[in-house]
Parts: structure tokens; sequence; C-alpha cells
């Protein structure tokens, strides 16, 4: 099964995605499955009123709906429509894109050292590679395609144990 992917196309979709409780909304849905504003309150130390809120904006963005079942008709239970957002490099070129871009960038960051800081306290010594390449733009275009399919081809077993693969492709420097 193929990865679904929202790609954010213009400013408005860039500032309502960037917010930080929103983000954290969004993550919590893709990790865990539906959930109610209450639960997701619950979850993240929020108010159901202020979930509420903030899954209408993602709502209204195209990020969230509905999910299939709704087990009362008292609270609406909320799904994510994708499972990854894609942020294009021109966005950064909007004006105000790279501020929007960096807060993504931000929160993304914090989620990965977490994530580091509790695979080092558990698994230290496992899983962790890294690679030299020389590409160039088209090869790296590439290379982070093919990386999507394969990740594509494992995203829906039912393994036993449930990981983040990060994928970073950043510039080398040169060590201090």
């Amino acid at each position: 099964m193929a990865l679904t992917s929202k790609v954010v196309e213009d400013l408005d979709t860039l500032k309502a995605v960037s917010h930080p409780l929103r983000m954290a909304l969004l993550g919590n849905l893709r990790a865990h499955g539906p959930a109610t504003a209450s639960e997701l309150g619950r979850a993240l130390g929020e108010s159901s009123g202020s979930t509420s809120y903030h899954l209408r904006q993602l709502e209204r963005y195209g990020f969230i709906g509905d999910a299939d079942e709704q087990p009362s008709g008292r609270e609406r239970r909320w799904k994510s429509l994708y499972d990854l957002t894609n942020f294009p490099t021109a966005l950064a070129e909007l004006d105000g894109g790279r501020e929007y871009l960096d807060t993504v960038r931000r929160r993304q960051e914090e989620r990965l050292k977490a994530g580091l800081t509790a695979w080092t306290e558990t698994r230290p010594g496992i899983g962790h590679s890294d690679y030299a390449v020389r590409l160039d733009p088209d090869d790296l275009q590439a290379m982070e395609a093919e990386i999507e399919e394969v990740i594509s081809r494992y995203s829906d077993r039912k393994g036993s144990e449930r990981v983040t693969v990060h994928v970073l492709m950043l510039p080398w420097t040169k060590p201090t």
C-alpha cells in the first residue's frame, strides 16, 4: 500500500499546519489513529475546546476529516487523511514562507531529539547509519523518491514494534 501525501502548496495552508498544537494533533492522529477532541486533549494536555478548534482548522485545510466509524453521535471522531505532509522548497520563496517552514522544521527536530533520547535510553547502538555521497539535485530527488517507495512497501505491516523512520539529507560539513 503506497503512502498518501498532502502537498502544501500555498502560504495559508503552510501557516495553518505550522501551528505547534496542530502539528501535534496531526501527528497523534497519524500515529494512533482516529480520536475525538477530548481524547486528543487528554493525550496532549490541552482542553477539548482548544483541540476542537484546531482540529476544525486542520479539516478546513484538508489534513483531516471524519473517521470512518462514529460510535457516538455525541462526539466527532477525526482521522488523518494522509500518511505524511510534503513541504516543497518553493514555499521558502513565498513572503513569510521561510518563517513558517522553520517552525515546522524546529518541531520536527524536537520530535527527532525526543526519539533519539528514548532510543539511546532503551536500545543503544541499534538502527543508525550515515552515508556520505555526492549527488546532483536530480539524483537527490530520485533517491528521496526511491526511499519513499521502500518505506511505502513496509508501511502497512502489523509488526510488533512501532518505529519512526527519519530521512535527513543534509549538506556535508567538514568535521571540526
